[in-house]
């Protein structure tokens, strides 16, 4: 038996696709918008980090006395801060030689720098401390054996 207009109308059926399909688009796409630009930024900052601990390992281990290390150092580091919108605030450096006990950097011991940065999260308001809280932490290590004519005349 085929239902006929009138007798969908009787029943309630009436409605509209069309405000139907735009309510459960936004209900799904908005979700799926921001986890993209989300996944987006945070993927940014994790290459960033990475650049930046590959670049401040090279750029120390190759530079022939501490001074033009720190430096050359400095200069990496904000270069990558600059290319890849870390917040300069919430990037840390750590720098650790092996073996252990070794000055750090000395020649030909093995250099290895960590740098670390907090990703905010998009559109989160700073009431109560939620921009704080709403942060993914990215970190990267790089390992470069620091050259054995370091601090060479």
């Amino acid at each position: 038996m085929r239902e006929t207009q009138s007798a969908r109308r009787a029943l309630g059926e009436t409605g509209s696709a069309a405000l139907e399909f735009i309510v459960a688009g936004l209900l799904l796409l908005v979700p799926v918008v921001y986890l993209v630009v989300s996944l987006g930024l945070i993927q940014e900052q994790s290459l960033g980090v990475e650049a930046g601990a590959r670049h401040i390992a090279r750029s120390v281990s190759s530079a022939p006395d501490a001074v033009t290390a720190a430096t050359r150092a400095r200069a990496a580091l904000a270069t990558v801060v600059g290319e890849y919108g870390l917040d300069r605030d919430s990037v840390r450096i750590e720098m650790s030689c092996r073996p252990a006990g070794a000055a750090c950097p000395e020649a030909g011991v093995t250099l290895i720098v960590t740098l670390s940065a907090k990703v905010s999260l998009p559109l989160i308001p700073p009431v109560l401390g939620l921009d704080r809280l709403a942060t993914v932490p990215v970190e990267a290590s790089a390992m470069q054996r620091v050259s054995q004519f370091w601090g060479a005349p």
